[in-house]
């Protein structure tokens, strides 16, 4: 069985990235709904389409290998920065960036 990590691209542009243990075609993640909810008012909701792009995948790792790998691609991608993306872990560090 696979082991996935994914990038979901809403429309606004913002990023969530995840891990899937078990490949499952229609799993979207666990972002907060809440937070995404806030960026879209009620008639963009009523037509919306979002991206499911695989990043990395791999038969033969272990769950720590692919959470490792997993805040690799949040750091890389900046999906924790609000600006960027939902990812709310690892906490985003403005000070790292050197602003």
């Amino acid at each position: 069985m696979f082991k996935v990590i994914y990038k979901i691209t809403y429309p606004n542009g913002k990023i969530y990235i995840g891990k899937d243990l078990t490949d499952t075609l229609n799993y979207f993640g666990s972002a907060n709904s809440k937070l995404i909810e806030m960026d879209f008012t009620r008639e963009q909701r009523k037509n919306f389409t979002i991206r499911k792009e695989i990043l990395f995948e791999s038969e033969n790792i272990t769950d720590q290998e692919i959470n490792k790998k997993e805040v690799e691609l949040i750091f890389e991608f900046q999906s924790n920065n609000p600006e960027v993306g939902y990812n709310k872990w690892p906490r985003f560090n403005i000070k790292a960036l050197g602003k």
